[in-house]
């Protein structure tokens, strides 16, 4: 099995283990998971930083509440904005963390910011994980969209975030594969990698 191959029968298996995971948790935990940023996650933020975060789909490590913290902080905040498969990943302001008045709905029904709202470039950037390994190494939903926006913006600040249970000893890595600056899980924070 060559490793294209080997990454989709992995993100299958991870998806599937990841919506059990999420579906199963009671509702008083997931209300009190990633609800604040880690302090040694804060001391990687630069004053005034924009920050790119993502509206989480079912079974994905929520992000809403770190939206609400760093807009409450002063940090502009924005959304991934995608039109087309084969056009990059664009950043657009969420203003509205609270009740998501300024999301549509986007490409597959995933909610984005709409196309007049200002474009960012995140300093940093918070990002789900389909599975991931101590070293840093990540792998995603499989659209390489995050991987191509980090390779032409190298000095972000890159953070997953995850499940534990996503944790793999490996992964089938290839070249394109961008790694990350930090991990963040329910109970840990892995990195800052090298």
């Amino acid at each position: 099995m060559d490793i294209p191959e080997q990454k989709a029968a992995l993100r299958k298996a991870l998806r599937q283990a990841r919506r059990e995971h999420a579906a199963a948790l009671p509702p008083q935990i997931s209300a009190l998971v990633f609800s604040r940023p880690p302090q040694a996650v804060l001391e990687l933020v630069p004053a005034g930083a924009s920050i790119g975060l993502y509206r989480a789909d079912p079974g994905e490590a929520p992000a809403a509440a770190y939206a609400r913290f760093f807009h409450e902080a002063g940090h502009p905040i924005a959304l991934p904005r995608i039109t087309t498969l084969d056009k990059p990943m664009r950043f657009h302001a969420h203003s509205d963390p609270y009740a998501e008045g300024d999301l549509e709905p986007g490409r597959m029904g995933l909610m984005q910011p709409a196309a007049t709202a200002p474009e960012l470039t995140p300093q940093v950037l918070f990002m789900p994980l389909v599975g991931f390994t101590t070293r840093g190494e990540r792998i995603g939903q499989g659209g390489g969209f995050y991987d191509r926006w980090l390779a032409a913006h190298p000095a972000t600040i890159a953070i997953g975030m995850a499940w534990d249970m996503q944790e793999v000893p490996a992964l089938p890595i290839e070249a394109h594969d961008m790694p990350l600056t930090a991990i963040i899980t329910p109970t840990r924070l892995l990195g800052p990698f090298a």
